[in-house]
């Protein structure tokens, strides 16, 4: 399928690992012009020879912390220089860390704000004059399927990134009809992350191989983890015309593992 967005310009943040990376690599195969995201510089680069290897159009690399409001904004600079403009915006941010609610003191919950919620508030509003230019601008937000269903141990995430979903509906409104914005909310995929747990749990004598392992997290009725890359394809269709009547959506990419009815 043509998704008809060769040549459109795209920020995808978190993108030098994970399904930040699957995204910019889906949009990249489509002829779109991407920047890419991480902190790290080493595997920025990295991620950036990767993106590249499938690319028709042209990747940038450039490092910022999204829980900067300064680098945030000195990214969307970076992108409109680069490119002229942005066509699509693709916000993920690395997941806080795990525990229970009296285990999480205020400076966790602040972090995991500023990381999850307000890089969205600020990316949004530093792209908005030059999506809005556009013809059929967009936002995808990559959140969690800890929004439709509580997961245990993770109480920052069960609780924070419900306000990026709130956000995202709102702009949904707001911005209409010139940008859609939509969000994914995916469960395990099998990403370095992944891997590296998988890994150390089989060192530790909790599994006999990583296969085994793996399929702990493969706890859906299509019975096996996601491909990042089956995240990222949904991703890079959200951001095309061809699902242009789709607006104000958070889409559950899980496998069907989630128990909620809506």
């Amino acid at each position: 399928m043509d998704l008809q967005i060769d040549g459109n310009a795209a920020l995808v943040t978190a993108s030098s690992s994970g399904l930040g990376k699957a995204s910019a690599k889906a949009l990249a195969r489509e002829g779109v012009n991407v920047v890419i995201n991480g902190r790290d510089e080493e595997r920025l680069a990295a991620a950036k020879e990767e993106v590249e290897a499938v690319a028709t159009g042209e990747v940038v690399a450039h490092s910022a912390d999204l829980t900067d409001a300064d680098e945030v904004a000195a990214l969307v600079e970076a992108t409109v220089d680069a490119f002229g403009t942005i066509d699509h915006l693709v916000t993920s941010a690395g997941g806080p860390p795990s525990g229970s609610f009296l285990d999480t003191d205020d400076e966790d919950w602040q972090h995991a704000y500023d990381l999850l919620v307000m890089s969205v508030v600020r990316l949004a509003r530093e792209s908005y004059p030059h999506l809005k230019e556009g013809d059929g601008g967009t936002i995808v937000n990559i959140t969690s399927r800890s929004v439709k269903e509580a997961i245990d141990s993770l109480v920052l995430s069960n609780s924070v990134r419900m306000g990026v979903i709130g956000l995202e509906k709102t702009l949904s409104k707001e911005f209409a009809p010139e940008i859609r914005a939509n969000a994914v909310l995916p469960g395990p995929h099998e990403t370095s992350r992944i891997r590296d747990l998988v890994e150390a749990a089989v060192e530790r004598g909790d599994y006999d191989s990583y296969e085994e392992g793996l399929d702990d997290w493969a706890q859906n009725p299509l019975g096996r983890i996601g491909d990042p890359m089956e995240l990222g394809n949904t991703v890079a269709f959200l951001s095309s015309p061809k699902s242009g009547y789709i607006n104000g959506t958070a889409l559950p990419i899980d496998g069907g593992s989630t128990g909620a009815n809506l």
